[in-house]
């Protein structure tokens, strides 16, 4: 998993609540085990017409947010169902970070594991950053996870809560299968130690 240390780029105004992980990848694209590929579906029918055409009222269709690497989105953002193809389709079309008053517990709790920081601050606040990212490409936000600060492109500066367990994943790449293999030598020893003593096994 690629570490989050800093972020800085366009955010993307998704003025929404209740977006659900189907909105966010579509159970047709559930299919793949792989995480790459599924960015060109993301939010595939708010995004896309039948024929495949893209919808040009769609924040992220639209020039200034083609690349954006930040969401700011509503409350409850990520509920239904626990898909973790949402994170990854966010993932693989560049987000990075998701800014909103709440989350889905299931949605934030994969965001951590897939290298994306799901960030919740109150509504005035999130107002303010969805105001910001109103600006198109002067849209810029920065995001530095060691100090817990976002700055907005008017140079306020909000800090943010993060769990420091969940922090110190993120600031070092840290998925599941890596917190494993941080223990490999022991998980070695223990095998090594095992064949000894239970030979039979």
């Amino acid at each position: 998993m690629e570490p989050f240390k800093t972020l800085e780029g366009v955010a993307a105004p998704l003025n929404m609540i209740n977006v659900d992980t189907d909105m966010i990848i579509p159970k047709q694209y559930l299919k793949t085990i792989h995480r790459t590929g599924l960015g060109k579906a993301l939010f595939d029918e708010m995004r896309f017409n039948q024929d495949g055409s893209e919808k040009p009222d769609f924040v992220l269709n639209k020039p200034a947010y083609r690349k954006s690497v930040i969401l700011v989105a509503g409350e409850n953002f990520g509920c239904g169902s626990s898909r973790e193809h949402a994170p990854w389709a966010l993932l693989d079309f560049g987000i990075r970070c998701v800014i909103a008053p709440s989350f889905a517990d299931i949605f934030y709790g994969n965001c951590f594991k897939n290298g994306i920081l799901p960030i919740k601050l109150p509504q005035e606040i999130v107002d303010k950053l969805m105001d910001d990212a109103s600006r198109g490409s002067n849209a810029i936000i920065s995001i530095d996870l060691e100090k817990q600060e976002i700055k907005g492109p008017d140079g306020g500066t909000v800090t943010f809560e993060v769990d420091d367990f969940r922090k110190q994943c993120l600031l070092n790449g840290w998925d599941d299968i890596g917190l494993t293999m941080r223990a490999e030598d022991k998980i070695a020893s223990f095998e090594t130690q095992q064949k000894t003593q239970t030979p039979w096994i």
